[in-house]
This record gives C-alpha cells, structure tokens and sequence, in this order.
C-alpha cells in the first residue's frame, strides 16, 4: 500500500508502515488542488488538522482503502461520506487520553490555589498571603459532559481527590463505574460544582455552552474545556463571569481559533476575548492538553497499530 501524510507525525509511525513494505510519502505544503491531482495513486491518507477531507476530495481518492486521523476529533474529515465509499476512518484518541485528563486537572489546581498569581507576585517582591488562599477540590461535585475515552480519564484522575464525580452522555448507557457514576443532565446541572467537557465537535454541540446554559445551572460554577472551543460561547461565558454564574474557567481551546489548530484566530478576536485574557479567574493554554512528549508517540503508535492490525 502506498501512504500520503499531509501532516508530520512522530516517526514511529512512518517505521510501523514501512515494516509491513508499505511505501509513504509526507507532502506537508501542496495545495489542496495538487493533493487532489495526486490522490489517486495513494491508498491510505494520515492528516491531523491542516486540511479539510471533504467530499470532494474524497472522490479524488479512487484508491483510498483508509483515512487516519492522529488524535481524537475527525470534524475535519467527511466520515460518513467515506465509509459509504468503503473507506475506512481510524483515530486514536487512547494515545492523548493521559495528557488531556492532566492538563485539565492541572489548569484547575492551578486557578483553585491562585498559583498564576501568586507566581509573579512573589517574583516581583509581593508577599500577598491571605489574598492568595486558595480553594480545594475535595468535596466537591465535579459533573462530565461525555464520557469517553477522555472523560473515562478525567474521572480516573479525579477519584484521587476525593470529590463526587457525575457524567452525562447522550450516546452511551450503563456506563457508571468505579470512578464516576451516570447522571440525567439535569442532575448534573442541578449538583456540578465544576462543569469539564469532554464532546466532539458536532452540530448538537457547537455553541453547547451558551447562556441558556449556564443559566439553566443550579450553582455557580466552573468550567474546562479541553474538546473543542466552539463548543462554548465566549461572549456567553464572559456574561456568566461578570454575573459569578461562572466562578472561574480553564479554556485549552477557544470559539475562534482557526481550523488548522496550528495559530491564534485574528480577524474575529472579540472585546469577550480580552476580557478572558485579562481575567485574574481564567487560565488559557494554546490548545494543547493532548500533547505532551508522551502522547505524540503513543498517538502514532495506536494509530499505526489499528491501522495495521485491519489490514493484517
């Protein structure tokens, strides 16, 4: 079989299928109309983010047997389209499910105990105590939208603080277990303390927390996102701040960014976003809980040995 990677990925990859005498070919930097021309003479595609598999070019893919995806989402890849062509779509989001779980629970330490703060004020001579006392998490009730892989791995590193942890999933049932038990999402949003999302980005989920949302919460609280930032409503998330229905947020990925996930979005920065960048209760990072130097291999190797192992 013959693969074309339109993204770099972490070589142990590439080694995985040169080992079963698959030839690849990475083309980071072609055009989608030069990808297109040459499609026809692949039989597998890897791509993370920088393009969109549409049906288009889809059909161009004559030979296509497989579409890969690094990671967790596929939003960039027109899944049902290609499994009706007969093409199969693999992900491999056991690879990131520890970075993610970590990152998030990292940036809530974070904002509970002020450390962002209290950092640069003990650097610049401040020794500000008491206005840095910080909040714990035990005790609390800490409610999961999604509970996938990356949900199931949020909960696991919960269980380690002593909070009561509660999901909701739409698509899943019987799913409690001995980290976190099944809720309706109206007990969840009757009881969460802290809100994290763990969805894919869809047409039911884009815009999910908006201020319908966060009004129809019982408690003020906070929220993480680690899935997809256009899954909540910035504008709606500042309303929530400045009227503490939201305590504080931990945002890895934001509404605007751009598709690739490679830059900070531009042309569409809004007065919400400087508000959240200079919010004492909010932390963001770069979208980047998924990646850790951990995970950029065994995202590759999961996908790799899926991919092999269906066409053993």
């Amino acid at each position: 079989m013959k693969i074309l990677f339109l993204d770099e990925t972490h070589p142990i990859l590439y080694s995985i299928f040169e080992k079963k005498g698959w030839t690849i070919e990475i083309d980071t930097t072609s055009s989608m109309e030069q990808i297109e021309s040459k499609l026809p003479l692949f039989n597998g595609l890897i791509v993370r983010s920088r393009m969109v598999i549409d049906e288009q070019l889809i059909t161009q893919g004559k030979n296509l047997k497989f579409i890969g995806r690094p990671g967790a989402g596929l939003e960039n890849i027109a899944v049902e389209f290609a499994e009706k062509k007969g093409i199969h779509v693999f992900r491999s989001p056991e690879g990131n499910r520890d970075s993610v779980a970590e990152h998030g629970i990292g940036m809530l330490l974070m904002l509970f105990n002020k450390l962002n703060s209290a950092n640069w004020e003990v650097k610049n001579g401040q020794w500000n105590r008491k206005s840095n006392w910080g909040e714990e998490v035990k005790g609390k009730t800490v409610g999961l939208i999604g509970y996938g892989v990356m949900g199931k791995a949020m909960a696991q590193r919960f269980s380690g603080f002593g909070v009561n942890c509660i999901a909701y999933d739409k698509y899943l049932d019987q799913y409690s277990d001995e980290f976190c038990k099944q809720v309706s999402l109206e007990e969840l949003k009757e009881t969460a303390d802290i809100v994290s999302l763990h969805t894919p980005l869809t047409a039911e989920t884009k815009g999910y927390v908006n201020e319908a949302f966060i009004n129809s919460m019982s408690k003020p609280f906070y929220l993480i996102n680690t899935a997809r930032g256009q899954s909540v409503v910035l504008n709606d998330l500042v309303k929530g701040l400045k009227s503490k229905k939201v305590l504080g947020a931990c945002l890895d990925v934001l509404e605007y960014e751009k598709t690739s996930f490679e830059s900070m979005f531009d042309e569409n920065k809004t007065d919400s976003f400087d508000y959240l960048a200079k919010a004492h209760n909010v932390l963001l990072s770069p979208h980047v809980a998924g990646w850790t130097q951990q995970s950029n291999v065994k995202i590759a190797q999961f996908l790799g040995e899926r991919i092999t192992e269906h066409f053993h």
